[in-house]
């Protein structure tokens, strides 16, 4: 299995995983990045997988589905394009596409309905499990809570984290170089942190993608996904006073806005 970030607008990924005859995409906010991979390499796309609602992540889907006439999975509870060809799935289902089957896993918190999709079997490029978590998780940060609550982004991540942790943590966007520089300002003692902070500016310096990373390394570094640590408490506090330091939520709140205005 090969797996592909395609580049799409200013900083999105569109993800493919191919087995050098057929593939499947994630998010494709557009086509035609999507649709020059396919056919410079020559694949039959066999499936289309969205997480959720937004017009950077479903943009290319219908273009996509009528050049492929590949089928479409997405998000039980969210508008999306082409509503009478799309395969609704939530938490507890499966999908049966390349790399699968695909475990849906319900994420809201950046929308009310965002959904990602984990393989332990799609194993891409290393030999890893395979996590698509649309704009759930960030290397180094999460997605905005524009629809849901901190208690459902918090319960999201620990579920999330509940996933091997070599799963490959394919995110759709290239934010980390950002959300490390915020996770130092969290964190300014934690040298997983500052080493891998390292790591992705020379990556970037080599104009190579950041992404994927992993579960292990996310839960080492990411402030997000350390709402339980005390030092990352302590610094959610000092941001803001009125964070319950007994309730992870409480302290993901406080990171959330911190980072918002970082």
């Amino acid at each position: 299995m090969n797996l592909l970030p395609i580049p799409a607008f200013s900083d999105n990924y569109i993800w493919m995983l191919h087995d050098g005859k057929h593939a499947i995409v994630v998010d494709p906010g557009e086509a035609e990045p999507a649709l020059a991979v396919l056919q410079r390499l020559g694949l039959k796309l066999q499936g289309i997988l969205v997480t959720h609602h937004h017009a950077d992540h479903v943009g290319g889907v219908a273009a996509l589905r009528a050049a492929t006439g590949a089928p479409v999975w997405g998000p039980a509870y969210e508008q999306l394009p082409e509503p009478q060809f799309v395969t609704r799935v939530q938490g507890g289902d499966q999908v049966d596409a390349l790399g699968g089957p695909w475990q849906v896993i319900d994420v809201p918190g950046h929308t009310s309905g965002h959904i990602a999709f984990f393989s332990p079997h799609a194993q891409g490029a290393n030999h890893q499990p395979v996590l698509f978590c649309g704009d759930t998780l960030f290397s180094g940060g999460c997605g905005r809570l524009f629809e849901g609550t901190p208690a459902q982004m918090q319960t999201s991540l620990d579920a999330l984290a509940t996933l091997p942790g070599n799963t490959q943590v394919c995110c759709a966007h290239e934010y980390t170089i950002s959300n490390l520089r915020f996770a130092q300002a969290v964190e300014p003692n934690n040298a997983d942190l500052a080493q891998y902070l390292q790591h992705c500016q020379d990556l970037r310096a080599a104009h190579q993608p950041t992404l994927p990373s992993t579960l292990k390394t996310e839960q080492a570094i990411n402030p997000f996904m350390r709402s339980r640590q005390p030092d990352v408490i302590a610094a959610a506090v000092q941001f803001d006073s009125q964070v319950n330091p007994q309730e992870p939520a409480s302290v993901l709140a406080a990171l959330r806005q911190w980072k918002n205005v970082f």
